[in-house]
């Protein structure tokens, strides 16, 4: 990892040899009692960088997107990400408890504002979450930073990862790739572990895996056995507590055991190289489990998460009602998630082709705007 600048992350990556982070999301619910305890606890289960989520509702999805299928059941995704809209001193207080502790700070921006609110409190680095990969007009603010950038690749082509990578090509912004099977939780039998090598050649960039299976340990060994440099998994206090990704989080036992087994993966790496170590898992886990969790290597949508490709991502949307005839701009259109309610829009590149044009017809408020609402200049 030292060279190529993610040594930033962590003092004790290139010693390790890979990096855990421990993924709290918004699951302090805006408490900094409960964001001090996760911390402690995240570090002390053997995470060396804790993630954050930087959220402002208008920047991730419409007031109209209604009810979003989570780990905890339908939920009122807009309502519920307004009121854990902590602004920038909640994490800027976060991250002084974590580097204070000696760990690294992570936090993943959702749009332009909060992306410049984490640049401006000395974030070290900077994570993309798999919605936003198609989300140019973010990647190219971030790329501008040029800091270490770690991406994940969840409900995504190849196309799409190589486009996203394209925008930190020639910025100084050294990159990581996470491989991700956006599903809560995910069949650890989708994740075609055996992509890592090939996504690391292809792109010459460090690869991990950002994992939403149920088991701690699968997933994660065999992984690094395949070559992953970062191991991301959610962390709670407890599977019950109130947090959106709660359900499927690790508590810190299982995250515990979880650091265990990456860094005896890592290990066994080291002394019998990738085929050794995998021999070694298959004795552990079973032969069946491990060639499923591995794949035949082909790049393509798990089939848990195939459903939500054009809508986890993000896509241009109204974001109020627009008249026929009206001007297409900023004031009335928005790059955001489309999840399950509204009609899906043309992808975030397209925006500068879409602004000045004229509504071809009415659009209802939250729509995703398509080639027939776009008439000309």
């Amino acid at each position: 990892m030292n060279r190529t600048g993610f040594d930033i992350l962590s003092s004790g990556t290139e010693r390790r040899g890979v990096l855990i982070i421990a993924e709290l999301g918004t699951g302090h619910l805006g408490d900094a009692g409960k964001a001090a305890e996760l911390i402690a606890a995240a570090i002390g289960s053997g995470a060396d960088c804790v993630k954050f989520q930087h959220v402002y509702a208008d920047e991730i999805i419409h007031p109209a997107t209604g009810l979003v299928p989570l780990p905890g059941g339908p939920t009122p995704l807009y309502e519920t990400f307004r009121s854990l809209e902590t602004g920038p001193d909640f994490l800027s207080r976060c991250k002084e408890i974590v580097e204070s502790a000696g760990a690294a700070f992570l936090c993943s921006p959702f749009g332009i504002r909060s992306a410049r609110e984490l640049r401006d409190m000395g974030a070290s680095a900077m994570k993309i979450a798999s919605p936003e990969l198609n989300y140019i007009q973010l990647l190219e603010e971030v790329a501008s930073y040029g800091l270490p950038t770690i991406l994940s690749g969840g409900v995504s082509r190849l196309a799409d990862i190589e486009r996203a990578l394209e925008a930190f090509s020639g910025t100084g912004s050294p990159t990581a790739l996470l491989h991700c099977v956006t599903s809560y939780p995910a069949p650890e039998s989708e994740y075609n572990l055996r992509l890592l090598p090939s996504l690391a050649a292809l792109f010459g960039v460090p690869i991990g895996v950002s994992d939403h299976s149920v088991d701690p340990e699968l997933v994660p060994a065999v992984a690094v056995a395949q070559g992953a440099r970062v191991v991301e998994k959610h962390f709670c206090l407890s599977k019950g507590d109130s947090g959106l990704d709660d359900p499927i989080a690790l508590n810190p036992e299982d995250f515990a055991r979880m650091a265990r087994a990456v860094r005896r993966a890592s290990e066994l790496v080291s002394e019998g190289g990738a085929d050794g170590a995998l021999r070694s898992l298959k004795e552990d886990f079973g032969e069946g489990r491990v060639e499923a969790a591995l794949g035949d290597g082909r790049k393509r949508l798990a089939p848990s998460e195939a459903a939500n490709y054009s809508r986890t991502n993000r896509s241009i949307h109204a974001r109020r009602p627009i008249a026929r005839g009206e001007r297409l701009d900023e004031r009335n259109l928005c790059v955001v998630r489309t999840e399950k309610v509204l009609r899906p829009g043309l992808e975030p590149v397209y925006l500068p082709v879409v602004d000045g044009r004229l509504a071809a017809r009415d659009i209802p408020d939250g729509e995703g705007v398509v080639w027939a609402d776009v008439g000309g200049r």
